[in-house]
């Protein structure tokens, strides 16, 4: 079994993206049937979609959390750091690998692990 789609909802669907992109995913923004209009990317077979607000939501679901390994770490850190991004946990030895925690727009936990 694999994950093959994950959607994020968020009230700011471009800037959402823009971040995401700071860790090296690459968006189309496009629409399919009567869907709105939406940023889409794949890694590996999974498909992540980030979609704006649902007509009943009124704010993102900040417990969503989401893992991605990098191939380019150091230098993701880097960049994140530059960008001021907050980290809830600096690079470091886990149990689980070498890894970062930061939050995206929406406050929703990131997992940051190094190949």
């Amino acid at each position: 079994m694999n994950i093959r789609l994950l959607v994020i909802r968020t009230g700011s669907p471009e800037k959402t993206a823009a971040f995401y992109s700071l860790l090296g995913l690459i968006f189309d923004y496009h629409k399919h049937g009567n869907s709105p209009y939406h940023y889409t990317t794949q890694i590996g077979e999974t498909i992540l979609e980030i979609y704006p607000l649902a007509k009943n939501q009124t704010e993102a679901d900040k417990n969503l959390r989401l893992g991605f390994t990098l191939d380019n770490f150091d230098t993701t850190i880097d960049t994140l750091k530059q960008q001021q991004v907050p980290f809830i946990m600096e690079p470091t030895q886990t149990d689980f690998g070498f890894m970062a925690i930061i939050t995206d727009l929406d406050d929703r936990k990131i997992e940051l692990y190094k190949k």
